[in-house]
């Protein structure tokens, strides 16, 4: 008898495990084998969470017959939401940033979804994040519901319900490790307590990116402003603690630079023949930083997050990844101009301190640029020929918040990049660029006059 499933929606889950061979090899004793979830029908794990909060907002009423579904996405969660509500009758509004790749905003137009997009570098809570226009249409759109998947427990438990016995099943229970990418941290969260629970000994390994709070809070408890800053990697880390983190659950965060997820996101695809997305890479490059934890005889399942289509723009673009410093080149980088006491550590000042005293720091160091923070995030920036302007125009201005006349924030790039990229990346309109040290947790910010010295 033939097998026809009812709907698009029942083909969801039961991905295949696979076995990771040329990445590892001579690097990782145990084995370590890839939950490829780009085979469910959205090409990504959260189809799975998707379905699970629309039927839940359904049974809770939340939800009804031709209602509009809201929510605040990257991309994936948003193709899973599109497809259900496509099969279920219902629209789709979603708000998404400017990081994201075109790929993943033309996929959800798609499925008939309509997508706004919001600038990445703002506080959650400032009304143009993806996260506040979400909530206000919510209140202004008729019979509507936000999905809310960072704090919508419907999100962990589809993953205690369905991934968390799917890899257990799989392995026979002989899974011994867990590396997984947190954003939302349903998948780490919800897989990891179900393991846990069948295998206590079993250690959860989340991972984060640089420009993300995870890592910090969960090894201190404290929740610092000052670890956010603009990172390139989708789909993992954050700004803020989504209630589907269970940090109790998840052992260790591990931090993965831009550069690295970019660069393993291609080898996968070149090594293992498997086409994944960023945060896949960011987890398998985490996978050799925690090789010393793994040992021989033992078993590391690592999800494969995404699809490699959604990022054709970006990190499978050579031009995309030289613009951003990721593809190796020879000759003198950024890190050199650190070394040989060129660039200095940046100094920055709040925003909401008057322009009277960035006058102050920039005439006492000599400084020509300086960067603009809020709560000690980097919001901002203020050049000497803005500040002359300014000055001229109107002497009174020294008593604004210097946020009243500052200028876009400097572009962060690795310590690893070739001085002749940044030449490109230095212009009258962009007057200086932020490297980072992430092995230091330093910034350091170079000029067009430190560039000049050297080339």
């Amino acid at each position: 008898m033939a097998l026809i499933h009812q709907d698009i929606l029942a083909t969801i889950g039961h991905t295949p495990l696979v076995r990771i061979n040329r990445i590892t090899k001579d690097l990782v004793a145990a084995t370590v084998a890839a939950k490829i979830e780009t085979a469910n029908p959205g090409n990504s794990i959260k189809d799975r969470m998707a379905v699970r909060m629309i039927e839940d907002a359904e049974r809770a009423g939340l939800l009804k017959p031709g209602g509009t579904i809201i929510e605040g996405t990257s991309g994936n969660t948003g193709m899973g939401l599109a497809i259900a509500a496509v099969v279920k009758g219902y629209k789709c509004i979603f708000t998404t940033t400017d990081k994201q790749s075109k790929e993943k905003v033309d996929a959800l137009k798609a499925f008939g979804a309509e997508v706004i997009v919001c600038p990445t570098n703002v506080d959650p809570e400032d009304p143009r994040s993806y996260y506040s226009v979400s909530s206000r249409l919510e209140r202004e759109v008729p019979n509507s519901w936000k999905a809310n998947q960072y704090d919508n427990l419907s999100n962990s438990a589809a993953h205690y319900e369905q991934t968390g016995p799917e890899i257990w099943e799989q392995t026979d229970g002989a899974i011994d490790h867990l590396v997984v990418g947190v954003g939302t941290g349903g998948t780490a969260s919800g897989a990891g307590r179900y393991l846990k629970e069948r295998k206590p000994a079993v250690k959860v390994w989340g991972i984060d990116t640089y420009g993300s709070v995870f890592k910090k809070y969960k090894e201190t408890g404290v929740f610092d402003k000052h670890e956010i800053y603009p990172y390139i990697t989708e789909g993992i880390g954050e700004d803020f603690l989504p209630k589907n983190v269970d940090f109790s659950v998840i052992d260790h965060f591990e931090k993965v630079t831009d550069k690295d997820a970019a660069a393993m996101t291609r080898r996968i695809a070149r090594e293992e023949g498997i086409f994944a997305g960023n945060s896949a890479g960011s987890a398998m490059a985490g996978v050799l930083q925690l090789r010393e934890h793994f040992t021989a005889g033992e078993l590391v399942v690592v999800i494969f997050h995404d699809h490699g289509s959604r990022y054709l723009g970006k990190m499978f673009n050579d031009d995309w990844m030289r613009e951003k410093g990721f593809l190796e080149k020879s000759g003198m980088t950024a890190r050199d101009l650190v070394t040989l006491g060129m660039s200095g550590e940046l100094r920055s000042l709040e925003s909401n301190e008057p322009v009277e005293h960035a006058v102050s720091l920039m005439s006492e160091h000599d400084f020509s640029q300086i960067s603009i923070t809020r709560d000690k995030r980097l919001v901002g920036s203020l050049n000497e020929s803005r500040l002359y302007d300014e000055l001229i125009r109107n002497p009174l201005v020294k008593r604004e918040p210097v946020e009243s006349i500052m200028q876009d924030a400097f572009p962060f790039v690795d310590i690893s990049t070739p001085v002749d990229l940044l030449s490109t990346m230095i212009t009258p309109q962009n007057p200086a660029v932020l490297v980072r040290d992430f092995k230091t947790d330093k910034t350091f910010i170079i000029t067009r006059s430190d560039v000049i010295r050297v080339l």
